[in-house]
């Protein structure tokens, strides 16, 4: 993890100056510790279901160019505003009202720093305050930040309040049309500000706030009354009044009264949509059409040689009258040969054995750390068994891309890669690429895991000459192998002459009448 260095003379149990430029003076009084065991990544659950969609908080758009580039950056909100003012209301009412389908909700919860033993112990005693800006990992959280608003992969800490530590396993979060960043210090580091583009602060009358927090306690966390007071006038309400309140100056906007003030969410909801529509996050498949028209065929492309038996095959799963049985009978031996042929262009080195009868052989052996195969759903995942056979052990990971109907977009709605993916050379599946959209946001999802380029093979039965460009020219270093490439797509964006819809085919199910070979179930873009 790159972190950038920022430095503060600030501590949680000391005194000192301090502004806006990092934070605010010192509170020296602590909060008692919090009763909820884990933090929440208000990305998770993936889907928020609203009135009029499904809204899709763990998946991303393409951002990128037909040269693989990142095109547009993502629409950042952040909200602050004072514990138990309605952030997170305000937040989903957002959310419901922009209509868009993909967002990300995150919450500085999930950056509390690891606590040391002496601050363990200021912790168990009630001496360590939760509210102040040092208890914050803003490095973490500046570089997660600006790395989602850039539309790439994070991994998001899960903190335990139990153990004021983070736990094991971390949660992995993709970037969206619009991300909503939410915390009481929201606006309390420089850097996260730059990374904003739009600044709520969401006022809540503090009477509010502590009946809020009286009834939260009381019923969810078995508190008193009087303790819960007290907390408040010790704790809460000076850390409020020195940290939080000064920068509701830094705001763009102030919402008084929270989720309840629907003006000031219909505004806030008017400027965004604004701003989406001039970032025009959308998908150019004309542009992919006509980046490489007239060009060579790249020499990163591996095509097998049309010896009959290879022609023999393509002529019987060509044919709209084969069987299904022979369909698939006939694909598996194409497959088996594609990938046979994918492995010959694995990195080997030089191996010595001895044979039974005592003699040196000179062999090849992998020469490299481990091989990941991963299928780009549903059609690539036929391509798993051949994978299989010729592979021992390997491991498979998966990714379902599908085709948006309104604006024709291929979009990420689920993964699966195998843990530490980043050194591994990896196949990647898909039985049909036609424009080659599915094919780089597949590749691009693995550059994002870290995956390097050089290491990615990308393998298919049948290509359009136009998805061989886009990610041969986006792509310089990916290798793809398939058994043929036709030279046309119509306007429907079906490979010609083709294959026809392969997933359906395989599987025995009915192509819907406006099929096409980058349909939703059956990513090929």
């Amino acid at each position: 993890m790159e972190n950038e260095e920022i430095t503060s003379s600030v501590s949680n149990s000391g005194g000192g100056e301090g502004s806006l430029d990092r934070l605010l003076p010192v509170v020296t009084t602590g909060l008692s510790p919090r009763k909820r065991t884990t933090s929440q990544c208000k990305s998770e659950p993936p889907l928020l279901r609203t009135s009029k969609r499904t809204i899709y908080t763990a998946g991303r758009p393409p951002w990128y160019n037909e040269h693989g580039a990142q095109s547009k950056e993502a629409f950042v909100i952040g909200l602050c505003g004072g514990s138990a003012s309605g952030k997170t209301t305000v937040a989903r009412k957002i959310i419901e009202a922009l209509d868009v389908p993909w967002v990300v909700l995150l919450s500085m919860d999930s950056f509390y720093k690891v606590l040391s033993p002496d601050q363990q112990t200021m912790a168990a005693s009630n001496d360590y305050n939760f509210d102040h800006p040092d208890a914050f990992d803003f490095d973490l959280l500046s570089h997660t930040l600006r790395k989602l608003k850039q539309g790439k992969s994070v991994k998001i800490p899960v903190y335990d309040f139990t153990t004021h530590g983070r736990q094991k396993e971390w949660k992995t979060v993709y970037g969206a049309s619009v991300i909503i960043f939410e915390g009481i210090m929201a606006f309390a580091d420089k850097k996260l500000l730059q990374l904003l583009d739009m600044k709520i602060f969401v006022d809540t009358d503090s009477d509010i706030r502590l009946v809020r927090r009286l009834r939260r306690d009381i019923t969810d966390r078995g508190r008193d009354i009087e303790g819960v007071i007290k907390q408040y006038n010790k704790f809460v309400k000076p850390a409020f009044e020195q940290y939080i309140e000064p920068t509701m100056r830094l705001a763009d906007i102030v919402v008084p009264r929270g989720g309840g003030n629907m003006v000031a969410i219909d505004l806030i909801v008017q400027h965004v949509h604004s701003q989406l529509e001039e970032r025009k996050l959308r998908w150019d498949i004309a542009a992919l059409a006509s980046a490489h028209q007239a060009q060579p065929l790249p020499q990163t492309l591996s095509v097998l040689d049309s010896t009959p038996q290879v022609k023999g095959m393509h002529t019987i799963i060509r044919n709209k009258e084969t069987s299904r049985d022979e369909f698939i009978f006939y694909s598996k031996r194409l497959m088996r040969l594609l990938i046979e042929r994918a492995l010959s262009f694995l990195p080997s080195q030089v191996h010595l054995v001895q044979t039974p009868q005592g003699e040196d052989y000179e062999g090849r052996t992998f020469d490299g750390r481990r091989i990941t195969g991963v299928s780009i759903l549903r059609a690539g995942e036929t391509m798993e068994p051949a994978l299989r056979a010729v592979c021992k052990d390997v491991r498979i990971g998966k990714i379902l891309i599908q085709t948006n109907q309104d604006t024709g977009e291929p979009e990420l709605h689920y993964l699966r890669l195998p843990k530490e993916i980043s050194e591994d050379h990896v196949i990647l599946m898909d039985c049909t690429v036609s424009t080659g959209a599915a094919a780089m946001m597949a590749v691009r999802v693995l550059l994002d895991h870290d995956v390097q380029e050089n290491k990615i093979l990308l393998v298919s039965l049948l290509m359009a000459e136009m998805g061989v460009h886009s990610v041969a020219y986006a792509f310089p270093q990916v290798k793809i192998i398939t058994t043929a490439v036709d030279k046309k797509v119509n306007d429907l964006f079906h490979i010609i002459p083709g294959i026809g819809n392969f997933g359906d085919r395989y599987f025995g199910t009915d192509a819907p009448p406006d099929w096409s070979d980058d349909e939703m179930d059956e990513p090929s873009y």
